[in-house]
């Protein structure tokens, strides 16, 4: 088995759209919540999201969005993207730059790219609502392709001219995090030498919004202190989107070229909870046998983990899962890794979320911080014997640990490891 380091990132998120702001955000806990002015109407109760700044998506016709003026888009490129596609194209630029990868590189057998998005309900809505208004013949020929799930990888393996494999991953919550663990497989395992990984979700009314059917946003009209996992009195989480791309290499290579490594992607497990359509199983069964397969894939221990980048989104339930099996696996055996939840500050990115919060971790580790676990005001009792971190603290962890749930009980747990141990 090859071994698999991180050398590029790009970032579009609600607490910045590049690294340097990302990291001084992660360090002085600052958040991107805010009262967003779609929610603000007598019939919606939800008034809170964490939407992405410096762009401006807003418009059915993509040829009116806006983004930061360091990004050049083909005009052909841009009428097949969503909203989050605006954003993934982005952070890609960033990240490819960051990597310092040639043309070349970029483009041949031997990269590929693996996605993760649930699509754009406001590009399928707004497709649709032409189609029944004014006739199909009238609709956009990129309606499909700017829509479906699927959208980010037919984009970007287009614009980006990728010509190793591509696929992107559905599973709620875990996407990002499957995508990420199927793309460290096909390095170690020879098939691939790199591999871009993407997550990305819209982040707008129509995208969050739905959420509140199901009782899981908060209600909060505080900015401050309405993202709160492990708090006994959250409520629910915050909305949000943006997009994150992760550079996977093949160790010797990104050596040979002279990459900047951020860290070992040493391993990673998944499990099942077999227990019901959208709630985590109560007792975190599921997550339990993801975080130990996990460590047996990396031949390390609990008490090997210095830091856990938890997926606790401020739910009851959520939050509640993920305590008792942090406990089984750690507390039980006498160990205390730092332990924090950054959807405090950025919201709850869906299936976005695994790897903006992987890419947190590897930061931690490249950058010399531990990030806390903002907004705890009254710590839940269950969470007694666990060691969450209320501050950000300095020094790196040498091997992290970064948790996703997703829908139908989807558990991934995947480890970064210090690339110079």
């Amino acid at each position: 088995m090859r071994k698999v380091v991180v050398t590029g990132l790009g970032f579009v998120t609600s607490i910045g759209n590049d690294k340097a702001t990302v990291i001084d955000s992660l360090c002085h806990l600052k958040h991107g919540i805010e009262l967003f002015p779609p929610f603000q109407k007598d019939n919606i109760p939800v008034k809170l999201a964490a939407p992405i700044k410096e762009f401006n998506t807003e418009s059915i016709d993509s040829e009116d969005w806006t983004s930061p003026s360091q990004y050049k888009l083909r005009m052909d490129t841009l009428r097949g993207l969503s909203p989050h596609g605006l954003y993934a194209y982005c952070a890609m630029v960033q990240a490819i730059q960051d990597a310092g990868l040639s043309e070349d590189e970029i483009s041949n057998p031997k990269t590929g790219l693996f996605t993760a998005s649930s699509g754009s309900v406001f590009m399928t809505y707004n497709h649709l609502n032409r189609m029944f208004k004014v006739g199909v013949l009238r609709t956009s020929p990129q309606g499909i392709i700017s829509s479906i799930v699927g959208t980010l990888n037919f984009n970007l393996v287009a614009a980006f001219k990728i010509k190793g494999a591509s696929c992107g991953f559905a599973s709620a919550c875990s996407s990002s995090g499957h995508a990420l663990g199927y793309a460290h497989d096909e390095i170690a395992l020879g098939r691939h030498d790199r591999m871009f990984v993407v997550g990305g979700e819209d982040g707008n009314f129509l995208n969050i919004l739905p959420f509140a059917g199901m009782r899981v946003l908060t209600l909060s009209l505080d900015p401050d202190r309405a993202s709160r996992p492990f708090d006994k009195n959250r409520d629910g989480f915050v909305g949000t989107g943006g997009a994150v791309v992760m550079v996977l290499e093949e160790e010797s290579i990104a050596r040979k070229r002279k990459a900047d490594i951020y860290a070992e992607f040493k391993g990673w497990g998944q499990a099942s909870d077999g227990y019901h359509v959208a709630l985590s199983h109560p007792e975190g069964n599921g997550l339990i046998q993801s975080m130990q397969r996990a460590l047996e894939s990396v031949k390390l221990g609990p008490k090997d983990i210095d830091y856990i980048n938890a997926h606790a989104p401020s739910t009851l339930a959520g939050d509640l899962s993920e305590m008792r099996a942090l406990k089984n696996v750690f507390s039980q055996n006498n160990c205390k890794p730092a332990i924090s939840s950054t959807k405090a500050l950025t919201g709850h990115a869906l299936s976005l979320a695994s790897i903006m919060e992987a890419s947190f971790s590897v930061l931690a580790i490249k950058e010399n911080f531990t990030p806390g676990s903002a907004h705890i005001e009254t710590l839940d009792p269950e969470a007694k014997g666990l060691n969450i971190i209320n501050k950000t603290q300095e020094g790196s962890p040498k091997h992290v640990m970064s948790n996703s749930s997703g829908f139908g009980g989807a558990n991934v747990s995947l480890i970064f490891s210090d690339p110079n141990l």
